[in-house]
């Protein structure tokens, strides 16, 4: 098993990013130690496709990138369930400073609480303490939110924790393999400009669509209120 493709493809969309990764994820199918999270809101739609190919339940985990000053897509860091990681070379490259990265945290701080209650809608979180978490994005350009994610899994004491990507770049999975117990990404095109542009279809995925997915899969009705 290899973390590189020899010939990088153009998924259809995410769920079909979602059922090309299964097979590299055989080792974990029914097992009840297991869990899938998907880091909303690209990659729960993967996930989704994830847990229902390998039996095994599904949540999200919850990662707001820190934008840089001017390019709010290109990530200077990540927050997660009360981590923050920063992204020091980026931040410096685009000049952020202190008070620049203390006021996005403070933002997406606010919006990754605003997304906590609407996803659940009332579910509580699966478990994570003791369990082998499949953590899963659409892809990674910088890393950032996902080292985040990993981060915020260590201190809610997974037992161990594996990155799943369809796609993502050379330095963004060699810095997650210096956090994660494994990462398994589908390919690592040597040019990589954006996650976007290896998907034929990459419109934005909606707050209804991943509780839809979300309470779909723990056999609950999605809450009708959203905010």
């Amino acid at each position: 098993m290899t973390d590189e493709h020899p010939a990088p493809r153009i998924f259809r969309d995410r769920f079909d990013a979602g059922r090309a990764l299964v097979p590299l994820l055989g080792d974990y199918a029914g097992r009840e130690d297991a869990i899938v999270l998907g880091l909303p809101r690209g990659g729960v739609p993967i996930a989704h496709a994830i847990a229902r190919s390998l039996g095994l339940p599904l949540d999200v985990l919850i990662v707001r990138k820190l934008g840089a000053p001017g390019q709010p897509e290109l990530a200077i860091g990540a927050i997660a369930a009360g981590i923050v990681v920063h992204n020091p070379e980026v931040a410096r490259w685009f000049g952020s400073d202190p008070r620049q990265f203390d006021a996005a945290i403070a933002r997406e701080r606010a919006e990754l609480e605003r997304r906590e209650r609407l996803y659940r809608g009332g579910l509580p979180p699966l478990a994570v303490a003791g369990k082998l978490v499949l953590v899963v994005d659409d892809g990674a350009a910088t890393g950032a939110s996902m080292r985040a994610a990993v981060a915020a899994l260590r201190a809610l004491r997974a037992a161990e924790v594996v990155v799943v990507l369809p796609t993502a770049s050379v330095e963004a999975c060699a810095a997650l393999r210096r956090e994660a117990d494994r990462v398994l990404c589908l390919q690592t095109p040597p040019r990589f400009e954006a996650v976007g542009e290896w998907y034929q279809r990459f419109e934005q995925t909606t707050d209804r669509q991943v509780t839809d997915l979300l309470h779909g899969a723990r056999g609950g009705a999605a809450p009708r209120a959203h905010c």
